[in-house]
């Protein structure tokens, strides 16, 4: 494991699980065979390598992790099927898919969880997918997550350029490079010191083992509209949505919304595109403050754009919001020793994160059944209340809401603030 893999299994607590989740949809055409999917999936669970591991601490270097095969995996015992009953939930499947996003996993164990969820409306079945931060993170855990779903067509493979190995490096450019990423880490450190702030975040929350989830769906056409007319980016246009909803959001719990930001840790993904394996963390970020404040959605967007812009005229990795790569840096006992303290002090640094998870355009299925949305859900930092992860998939904008059950006694009022909020920025386009 990566001393950042590490960081995330040492600060998995009752109140803190640190796993990912996702709910997705599929609409069948005719009955759903519940033990004919279970088995499918569990075969299918079987032949992916990194579902059959378990963490497993080593001697050296101290503090520091691995991942071994468990020589008693069994695949169909992470599955199970569950119907729901429409007689006493306004909204079945976000009830029961809180309840199990608020269990941990047993990390003596393969470190994931899948439901199959049938008895929706109109025949429809979800699968429920649970793998832990220290397994991998959002790029990842789709590659992990395809693996379940039916084959797509592979690409033709690029014929090969004939290119010999890389020329090996000379002593001055082994020092160079470790001279280089000592300054970096330095530089992150000072950004870091240079971004902390008052420890009271508005949106704050007490320690709990509850969680409520929401599923908002957007029209891609809608955000497309409003690039057109505003510039930027379709996230830009995302995180000012988000921006008015929480606004909206902050004025109906009765506090101050006004001359506020919010402040976002947008995680960056630090892959190179011909990375095959997809297992561990490879992530810097960046920090964004949402303008909550300002009422205009227009403004809002202007705003926005203007922060992402300074963002990415740095780059992931430099500023206070690539401390993942500092942390990934550490030795493992540091996180061993501390990460429980440092996970406590997120709120320095940023109120929320707001993660895009990448899914491609392809049609997927699942036995032959069409998959209708996708939305991805984020781990709770310690003593925040919300968390946002957003998937574009075909013609729609998924978006997974994650609560602290403890501070927020009802998502819909933040669901509902996210529609409202882009309804309000498509009316200026």
């Amino acid at each position: 494991m990566s001393a950042l893999d590490v960081a995330f299994l040492c600060l998995e607590s009752d109140t803190t699980p640190m796993h990912m989740g996702a709910v997705v949809t599929f609409r069948p055409h005719g009955q759903v065979h519940a033990r004919k999917l279970t088995a499918l999936l569990a075969e299918r669970a079987a032949r992916i390598p990194k579902l059959r591991q378990r963490p497993r601490t080593v001697l050296f270097p101290p503090g520091a992790a691995s991942w071994a095969e468990d020589p008693d995996f069994v695949a169909s015992e992470h599955i199970s099927h569950h119907h729901l009953s429409s007689l006493y939930e306004p909204d079945p499947l976000s009830a029961y898919a809180s309840r199990w996003m608020g269990r941990p996993l047993d990390t003596g164990k393969p470190l994931w969880d899948l439901r199959l969820v049938t008895g929706l409306p109109d025949g429809e079945f979800a699968l429920l997918l649970k793998l832990h931060h220290a397994l991998t993170d959002g790029a990842g855990a789709y590659a992990v997550a395809a693996g379940l779903l039916d084959e797509l067509p592979r690409p033709a493979r690029r014929a090969h350029s004939g290119a010999g190995p890389p020329a090996p490096r000379s002593p001055v450019d082994a020092v160079k490079e470790a001279l280089g990423a000592t300054l970096a880490q330095a530089g992150i450190a000072s950004s870091v010191v240079r971004a902390t702030r008052s420890p009271v975040s508005p949106i704050s929350a007490p320690p709990s083992t509850e969680r409520r989830l929401g599923l908002v769906r957007l029209d891609v056409g809608d955000i497309r509209r409003i690039r057109r007319s505003h510039g930027g980016t379709a996230n830009d246009v995302v995180l000012a949505v988000l921006a008015g909803a929480l606004r909206e959001w902050m004025i109906n719990r009765g506090q101050r919304a006004d001359d506020r930001a919010l402040r976002a840790l947008i995680p960056v993904s630090m892959r190179g595109r011909s990375a095959e394996q997809l297992g561990g963390n490879k992530l810097s970020g960046y920090l964004c403050d949402l303008p909550v404040g300002l009422d205009d959605p227009v403004a809002r967007l202007r705003a926005v754009q203007r922060e992402m812009s300074r963002n990415k005229a740095a780059g992931p990795a430099r500023g206070a919001g690539a401390f993942p790569l500092l942390a990934d840096r550490m030795p493992p006992m540091l996180h061993r020793l501390g990460s429980k303290v440092a996970g406590l002090a997120a709120p320095l640094l940023f109120d929320l994160v707001v993660t895009t998870v990448p899914v491609p355009p392809n049609r997927l299925t699942l036995d032959g059944t069409r998959l209708e949305g996708v939305y991805p859900f984020v781990p709770l930092a310690p003593r925040q209340a919300i968390g946002i992860a957003v998937a574009t998939y075909r013609d729609s904008v998924h978006i997974g809401l994650q609560a602290n059950g403890a501070a927020v006694s009802d998502v819909g009022s933040l669901r509902d603030g996210v529609l409202k909020s882009a309804a309000r920025l498509l009316d200026t386009a």
